[in-house]
């Protein structure tokens, strides 16, 4: 039987993955109420169709048995305040929450809440680098983990509404405990932020002219460091003992690497191990839809910038009968022509560079 079934979700916190929850369970059927201590915000919410505005506290609104379950979508350390007044309020008979740290709201859980076995923690690992309502999408958590942490003490019907909810939003279920997942989110997340945002702000006050070279690499490795600064202070603060090891480890890197490069010619066996690994690392990351990491090939095709090319382009792509895996598109600087890699598995790369060439295209590299 399903755990939601006939009930409501509650959804506190109306930004980029609150919204998306509430479009996504809407999307399956799911009776979504939504709150936010932000009456803007959560009314840009109910435009988009996340749900409908959770009746007031003594009204006649349809709906105020409590929900099945809370989805708390708030900063980490706004997370247990939340969890206990919407548990002992009785807004919701269980609760979870989607924050990127789990151990910090999970102890004050604990110290807060009369019954915290009602609480599990959670964590989507999903998002983007704009925030708020706007920048939802109902499809934001497909094929993604959806990371469950309960302990001894959590309540099943806490987990299993829980799952309930991951399932039908797309995602992949699993479980770790809430010091698993502040290590691995560390490793994966946070860290890297560290790290985008530290080369980023290299760029800050680099002359412009040598801003102006900069090409899809620097993009890449500083894409994440928009970030909301204030959000990922919290963050940061709050999976602070995890984050550290991982950043002292990288510490030790630069100084091998900061060493090898006072002696170049010497130090190029260091620089080579280091590069080396490197690409060790990169090929363990998952592949698409959670697959076996694959290199692929790149074909890159010049796209006049003019309405409708790129439709052409993917229709033709797709005429090829060659499967696209990934795309990006990088502008040319200084020409009215963009540059489209199309990744594609090996082996497939000459068939479809001779289809686009046939069909016009003009291909680079």
């Amino acid at each position: 039987m399903d755990p939601l079934e006939g009930r409501s979700v509650l959804v506190v916190g109306t930004g980029l993955v609150g919204t998306s929850v509430g479009l996504a369970l809407t999307r399956a059927g799911v009776d979504v109420r939504l709150a936010d201590a932000k009456p803007e915000i959560l009314a840009e919410a109910v435009r988009l169709g996340a749900g409908r505005a959770e009746p007031e506290p003594g009204g006649d609104g349809a709906g105020r048995g409590p929900a099945a379950l809370a989805v708390v979508a708030v900063p980490p350390e706004a997370v247990a305040a939340v969890v206990g007044e919407v548990l002992e309020s009785g807004r919701a008979a269980y609760a979870t929450d989607v924050a990127s740290v789990k151990v910090l709201p999970t102890t004050q859980v604990r110290e807060r809440v009369t019954d915290p076995g009602r609480y599990v923690g959670s964590h989507p690992m999903a998002g983007r680098e704009i925030s708020g309502p706007n920048a939802a999408l109902a499809d934001l958590f497909e094929g993604r983990p959806w990371v469950i942490c309960p302990d001894d003490g959590t309540h099943q019907q806490a987990v299993t509404r829980a799952l309930a909810v991951a399932r039908l939003v797309g995602a992949v279920p699993m479980t770790m405990t809430a010091a698993e997942h502040d290590a691995a989110v560390a490793l994966v997340s946070h860290a890297p932020h560290v790290v985008a945002a530290l080369m980023a702000g290299r760029l800050a006050g680099a002359p412009g002219h040598e801003v102006r070279l900069a090409g899809p690499g620097v993009t890449d490795v500083t894409r994440i460091a928009s970030g909301d600064p204030e959000l990922w202070t919290e963050i940061l603060t709050a999976n602070a003992a995890a984050v550290r090891p991982v950043l002292e480890g990288l510490r030790t890197d630069l100084d091998r690497l900061m060493t090898a490069l006072e002696s170049p010619v010497t130090g190029q066996p260091v620089l080579r191990e280091l590069l080396r690994g490197g690409n060790d690392g990169r090929s363990r990351l998952p592949g698409k839809h959670g697959a076996a990491h694959t290199e692929f090939v790149t074909v890159i095709v010049a796209v006049d910038d003019r309405p409708g090319q790129l439709a052409r382009l993917f229709a033709d792509a797709g005429a090829a009968g060659v499967n696209v895996e990934d795309v990006r598109i990088e502008h040319a600087p200084g020409q009215p022509l963009g540059l489209v890699e199309l990744d594609v598995r090996p082996g497939a790369e000459q068939e479809l560079a001779a289809s686009l060439r046939e069909r016009g295209w003009t291909l680079r590299g």
